[in-house]
């Protein structure tokens, strides 16, 4: 099993002159893996399979590229992944997981 997740990458032309951001998820220890896989399904649409992918990532190398997409739609998810909420499964889980938007060209 390959634990390289890849980013989904928004293919709409029309906003190609717009620069392209990341959406970034970071580790902590607050959160399940069950957490991850809820969210990542839930916010991105993604894939059990895919989701896992990614939780493996972020557990393993610290951070994981989610999306890359124009800036609103970028600051739209980390806001949503940032409002999630705690993870029910452990007591220490106080609040949701945190992702950060960065340039994709650097």
């Amino acid at each position: 099993m390959s634990t390289t997740a890849y980013p989904e990458v928004e293919d709409d032309t029309s906003n190609r002159l717009q620069p392209l951001y990341h959406v970034i998820l970071l580790n902590d220890e607050d959160h399940t893996y069950d957490y991850v896989i809820e969210m990542l399904q839930k916010i991105f649409g993604f894939s059990e399979a895919k989701a896992l992918s990614h939780a493996v990532e972020v557990d393993t190398k610290g951070t994981t590229i989610l999306l890359t997409c124009e800036l609103e739609k970028a600051e739209q998810k980390r806001d949503q992944v940032h409002s999630y909420g705690p993870d029910r499964r452990l007591s220490r889980s106080l609040g949701s997981m945190t992702a950060i938007v960065e340039p994709a060209d650097g």
